[in-house]
């Protein structure tokens, strides 16, 4: 099977504007979306306490080949988060530290997986933000081909070319690139709301006070 790749085109954000959107935890962004948006719990970084943001390339991979990744590579650049739909199959990894060090001399920014990665201590080592589903040694194959920049459904969450990628201990969170400007403001809102939250329990306050959810019913005995 053959590698193809869309030719599209997106609105490229500032880097201004990533960092803005950097300062955005994924589960605030996903509660702003309507509490959807993000990918299933089984997507997590290779190493606690990774941040991540950038926008999205998407590639489509066979179960356990990579060999699309690699194209997709030399693809990529500065900003940008290369997110595989790898089918989540688990048992062969599609990612390791030779992809990772290719993509870091691109200056990619991070790399998300809906399959496996292999090589996470040399990854933890180099600090680059890994997403991925599961973790084992066994290696891809590589020529049965895939396809670059087309929309695709990662864990779950649906990403396009362009969108924003989220990350952080918690896992991902995808802002369509359509809806980031008026979403951002939206966003720091919410933070807004949860620092005076925060500082009304510190005062004494419930959480079922500041959700005006009442008293519970006294049941008769």
């Amino acid at each position: 099977m053959a590698i193809r790749r869309y030719d599209i085109q997106f609105e490229r954000l500032t880097p201004e504007t990533l960092a803005a959107w950097g300062e955005i935890p994924p589960a605030v962004a996903s509660d702003c979306m309507n509490r959807e948006n993000f990918m299933a719990a089984a997507i997590k970084p290779v190493r606690t306490g990774t941040t991540l943001v950038g926008q999205a390339r998407t590639v489509t991979t066979m179960a356990g080949d990579n060999g699309v990744s690699h194209v997709a590579t030399a693809l990529l650049g500065v900003g940008e988060v290369m997110v595989i739909d790898a089918g989540g199959h688990d048992d062969v990894a599609v990612w390791g530290g030779v992809a990772t060090r290719a993509a870091m001399a691109r200056g990619i920014t991070g790399v998300v997986i809906d399959g496996a990665v292999r090589d996470v201590a040399e990854i933890r080592e180099l600090g680059f933000p890994c997403y991925a589903r599961a973790v084992v040694p066994g290696g891809p194959h590589k020529g049965f081909g895939g396809t670059i920049d087309g929309a695709i459904a990662c864990a779950g969450c649906p990403v396009s070319p362009g969108d924003i990628v989220l990350g952080d201990d918690d896992g991902i969170a995808v802002v369509p690139l359509a809806q980031q400007a008026a979403l951002l403001p939206i966003c720091r809102d919410k933070l807004i709301q949860e620092e005076n939250w925060l500082a009304e329990i510190a005062a004494g306050k419930t959480v079922a006070e500041l959700l005006g959810l009442g008293e519970a019913e006294v049941i008769d005995s």
